[in-house]
């Protein structure tokens, strides 16, 4: 994940008083690089890339390897020419989500208001553990212990009085550390990070602002909030006025959903088959929909993402009429989206699927397909998809795959 920018003046002892700071933010650091040392120990302190090895972009890198300027999202070209005696690793996903899916069982022990926001990092709010468990600080000290001890992999952790200045301290904290931000520093320690340190400022916001003078923090904080909303807008403006004076309401939401489950692959070599195109949409739309059905959940609109050989990255959506977790379903819509995409005449790098306003299925309004209306038996294609389901559980996605629509 994307981390924002850091300063140094921010990275230092910002005193003890833990009262008022209940919320954690967890960050493993270096998350995919870290699982793959800790199962292959002989790597440790050499510059290590996970991702393709001549294609797509990087996934994660050791601090060794960011040392020369690999980062993540990097095209895995580039990285290779700025770090040439990296070694690259092909990423394994499974491994990535047993382990985080274990981290975030080892955080539910410590409080049930754990709000996992990725699959390397989490809020918890420790209000109701500390009389059995200890200060706020004792807990992000043994939960980073265990997580070491237990996977291998190395945890960061900011303490404060909400979710924005916690995540900001387990930033500064990287790698391996952790930080206490008090109530009666946090103003201070704000006005310490440039203004792109802000939830909310991208590049556009953060040229916005520099044309009024502001790139700091601080310099935001002491502008007044109409001159603000003029540089930036009403809504972004105020937000961000907020922000600079500590002010983030937002409690921490234990078991947040999913808002959308998508999949993505960038293909061996660029492609200007739309065969091959299609087939691989398939097995996109196969995924995101095998997921939902584990999760219980079917999206109302379908989102396709198709990056051509010159890295324009182009994305299309569709609203459906009824929800749905049905491969197929997702499938014929994102054919089609895709179909629609103008490529200028390059080939294809990369194409991603992925079904967005989830729902709960439980009482979801649906709509019967053409296929379930017409069959018979009653047998819908959905039934059809759950036994696939059942085949890949006891066999392995690999003993099955979906066939491809007539229409």
């Amino acid at each position: 994940m994307s981390r924002g920018p850091r300063a140094v003046g921010a990275h230092r002892d910002w005193g003890d008083d833990e009262s008022g700071c209940a919320v954690l933010h967890i960050d493993m650091d270096a998350f995919f690089a870290s699982c793959e040392l800790a199962r292959r120990p002989e790597l440790r302190g050499r510059p290590v890339i996970v991702g393709g090895r001549d294609r797509g972009v990087v996934l994660a890198a050791t601090y060794e390897a960011r040392a020369f300027g690999v980062r993540s999202a990097m095209p895995m070209t580039r990285a290779r020419v700025l770090c040439p005696q990296a070694v690259v690793v092909p990423p394994d996903h499974h491994l990535y989500h047993d382990v985080s899916r274990s981290v975030m069982e080892l955080l539910g022990q410590v409080t049930p208001i754990v709000e996992q926001i990725s699959v390397d990092e989490a809020f918890l709010d420790v209000s109701g553990a500390r009389r059995r468990l200890g200060a706020p600080t004792a807990i992000g000290a043994a939960l980073r212990e265990r997580i070491r001890a237990e996977h291998g992999v190395t945890a960061s952790v900011g303490i404060a009085k909400n979710k924005f200045v916690a995540k900001l301290a387990s930033t500064h904290a990287k790698p391996d550390g952790m930080m206490l931000v008090p109530v009666a520093a946090t103003i201070d320690f704000l006005h310490t990070l440039p203004v792109g340190a802000l939830w909310g400022v991208g590049e556009r916001t953060e040229e916005a602002l520099a044309r009024w003078g502001i790139t700091t923090v601080e310099q935001l904080a002491g502008t007044d909030l109409l001159s603000l909303q003029s540089a930036v807008g009403s809504v972004t403006g105020a937000h961000l006025h907020d922000l600079a004076w500590g002010r983030d309401p937002r409690p921490v939401v234990p078991g947040r959903e999913e808002r959308s489950i998508g999949a993505e692959t960038t293909f061996a070599t660029d492609q200007h088959d739309a065969r091959v195109v299609e087939r691989r949409v398939l097995e996109l739309a196969d995924r995101v929909a095998a997921r939902m059905r584990q999760q219980g959940v079917v999206a109302r609109t379908v989102a396709v993402k198709v990056r051509t050989s010159d890295f324009r990255t182009l994305s299309r959506s569709r609203t459906l009429s009824a929800p749905t977790d049905v491969a197929r379903e997702v499938f014929l819509v994102a054919r089609e989206l895709v179909a629609g995409v103008d490529l200028r005449g390059l080939p294809v790098r990369l194409v991603g699927v992925r079904g967005e306003n989830l729902q709960r299925r439980e009482g979801s309004v649906g709509q019967l397909t053409l296929e379930e209306a017409s069959d018979p038996r009653g047998e819908s294609q959905r039934e059809a998809e759950l036994a696939l389901d059942a085949v890949r559980e006891r066999f392995g996605r690999a003993a099955i795959g979906l066939g491809a629509p007539t229409r």
